[in-house]
């Protein structure tokens, strides 16, 4: 789940950067590894209690967990090869909670309603303050003509840096989607796991990420450094504030809504509407039929199991 969360997430922090020609694939994957597990190790137990804790109200067995985080990770797999941002957050919650109900457990409504909530007013907020980002940004160019080569390469280290903030984000709220579930099964302790999780992110980003980053950098609509800029900035703020309020958000949500927000500055005709109604199928899908063939796969082994 982890190496799904690297592979398909990756873009999100540097779809944007790479695809206005600002570095090489290669040179962001290796920020990634870092700040993501920096953000898992020192911020992810927020989300992991949520999704260890707080969807499904009591104590899920080894079977529960290994259906729940594969057939999790299946989805995301899917989504990742035909280059596809989707959502790892939803994509375990949906999991989680498939598997809450095939073992009748209670389910935490409210919680679950919060975070649907938050699928929601993540991208609306990134999207917002990319659209007001971009027009604030575009005015400071316009007025400062003589300087604005030096602008542009501040603002080219500054989209770097804030590539390095989602990547701290996207650890510290998506480790613990990885490794929620396994938190309560008490194997190892909490920061270890975390760990574990961080360095799963890390390779899955070195190994399979390039494929979704094309999409988030190029496919949506075109980019240039001061809109790739605004986007990072952006989706970062929201992911973190998401974080530490220890609710599992989409990171490919958040940094969607940030390019829309930029596309929008420039006119709707800048955005790739198959492209989006493309991605908006892909975070419909991915919850529900990671619920369905969670309570499906562990009707199956459990009952085989059973007998």
């Amino acid at each position: 789940m982890g190496w799904n969360i690297g592979a398909n997430d990756t873009a999100n922090c540097v779809g944007t950067t790479v695809g206005c020609g600002l570095i090489s694939f290669r040179q962001a994957v290796s920020l990634v590894a870092v700040f993501s597990i920096l953000g898992a190790v020192l911020q992810g137990r927020h989300v992991m209690q949520t999704i260890g804790q707080g969807i499904v109200q009591s104590e899920l067995n080894y079977t529960a967990v290994f259906v729940a985080l594969i057939c999790s990770g299946f989805f995301v797999t899917l989504a990742t090869f035909f280059g596809i941002p989707t959502s790892t957050s939803q994509a375990i919650v949906g999991g989680v909670a498939g598997i809450g109900l095939a073992v009748g457990a209670e389910i935490n409504l409210a919680k679950l309603v919060t975070i649907a909530e938050s699928w929601i007013i993540c991208p609306l907020l990134t999207m917002m303050l990319a659209f007001g980002l971009s027009h604030l940004l575009n005015q400071i160019l316009r007025r400062s003509s003589a300087g604005s080569f030096l602008f542009q390469n501040a603002l080219g280290w500054l989209a770097i840096i804030s590539s390095c903030y989602v990547a701290y984000s996207m650890g510290a709220n998506n480790a613990g989607n990885a490794v929620g579930p396994i938190a309560n099964l008490r194997i190892v302790h909490s920061r270890i796991l975390l760990g574990f999780g961080g360095v799963a992110i890390a390779l899955g980003a070195v190994t399979y990420g390039k494929r979704v980053a094309d999409t988030v950098g190029k496919g949506i609509t075109p980019l240039d450094i001061p809109a790739a800029f605004v986007a990072q900035v952006s989706s970062a703020f929201g992911l973190h504030l998401f974080s530490v309020l220890g609710i599992p958000v989409s990171t490919s949500s958040a940094i969607v809504g940030a390019v829309v927000g930029v596309g929008l500055a420039k006119g709707t005709q800048a955005i790739s509407r198959k492209t989006i109604l493309t991605i908006l199928l892909g975070w419909l899908l991915t919850p529900t039929l990671a619920a369905v063939t969670s309570f499906s796969g562990y009707e199956i082994i459990g009952g085989a199991l059973g007998g």
